[in-house]
């Protein structure tokens, strides 16, 4: 078995998330000798390019990066076959065809964000939230061919409370992850990895949920829905993507983002989306079982603002609502 400073390890992994668990086997002294990330991007007005977050940490340990924009392009496989990795640690990054995952000795793992074989797919924090878990996870698991199906090694656990959203759920997943990550490598070099295949793990394949890629339209409030749904896509997509809906404000209709909810359970006889307020502190929305009291967010073309900052700047029309 090699020891520390002899295995080889290439990390790949493009966001903010992915850079916590890099960072992790940097400072704990893991051979890292290259990084893959996604080809830089042009952004804001300029256009300027913009490295990914796991670019800018690579470089600032002067580690080799590798930027494809195919993956099964032959020079780029060429130099990654040149770095004789032992392993490959995919973090927040992109599927990877057979010919790069089962190019290392020991094979390539992957950190995901849920309790897998639960919520496989590309958005595992924002579907808990939206499905109102009270737990949730992280998973270590060996790539193979079906996306998010491979043997597990390392899974851990951490509740989801009332006041989590994605933000704070994330950054909680991110740093365990990247403890995660650390203690999978070390079990792979001392042997002590016995995976298993996800399929023991399921009880019934009908109690799989996924987490499919969030679309705009999946953010779209339907008020129709009951207080609990509603507050919970909130959090689920708070604060990005974040849920949004149409509404009648002082006779125009406007699309309007919304960040943060409380819910009230009272009984009422009014319609869904019927907006009452006592235009200064408070804004509720009529729902089926009560109400949605909404607590901060964003008009086109304005910052995102609390609700009394929004009702001291805007005297709400006895016909608005949100439709």
């Amino acid at each position: 078995m090699k020891n520390k400073s002899d295995f080889r390890i290439i990390f790949m992994g493009t966001p903010e998330f992915a850079v916590e668990s890099l960072k992790a086997l940097v400072n704990d002294n893991f051979n890292v000798v290259a990084v893959v990330t996604m080809p830089d991007k042009p952004a804001g007005r300029g256009h300027k390019l913009q490295y990914s977050a796991v670019k800018e940490y690579a470089l600032s340990q002067n580690l080799p990066v590798l930027q494809p924009e195919k993956l099964k392009d032959e020079e780029f496989l060429n130099t990654l076959r040149s770095y004789k990795a032992d392993l490959q640690i995919v973090v927040a990054f992109r599927m990877l065809p057979e010919v790069v995952w089962n190019m290392p000795q020991y094979g390539t793992f992957n950190l995901h964000a849920s309790l897998l074989p639960q919520y496989r797919g590309a958005a595992p924090i924002n579907w808990a939230i939206i499905n109102g878990e009270k737990e949730t996870g992280a998973t270590t698991f060996f790539l193979t061919h079906e996306i998010d199906t491979g043997k597990v090694i390392l899974q851990e656990k951490t509740m989801i409370s009332e006041s989590d959203n994605v933000r704070t759920l994330y950054e909680r997943l991110m740093v365990m992850g990247a403890k995660m990550v650390v203690k999978t490598v070390e079990m792979i070099l001392s042997g002590d990895v016995e995976a298993i295949e996800q399929s023991e793990m399921i009880i019934e394949e009908s109690s799989l949920k996924a987490a499919p890629k969030i679309f705009k339209e999946t953010c779209m409030i339907d008020w129709s829905k009951s207080s609990e749904e509603i507050h919970n896509l909130v959090r689920g997509m708070s604060p990005y993507p974040a849920t949004w809906s149409k509404a009648i404000i002082n006779g125009d209709e406007v699309q309007t983002k919304i960040f943060e909810t409380q819910k009230i359970n009272e009984t009422h006889n009014l319609s869904f989306g019927t907006i009452v307020t006592d235009n200064k502190h408070q804004l509720k929305v009529a729902v089926k079982d009560g109400y949605i009291s909404i607590l901060s967010l964003q008009m086109p073309g304005k910052k995102r603002m609390d609700i009394n900052s929004f009702l001291n700047g805007v005297k709400l029309s006895d016909d608005s609502k949100f439709l």
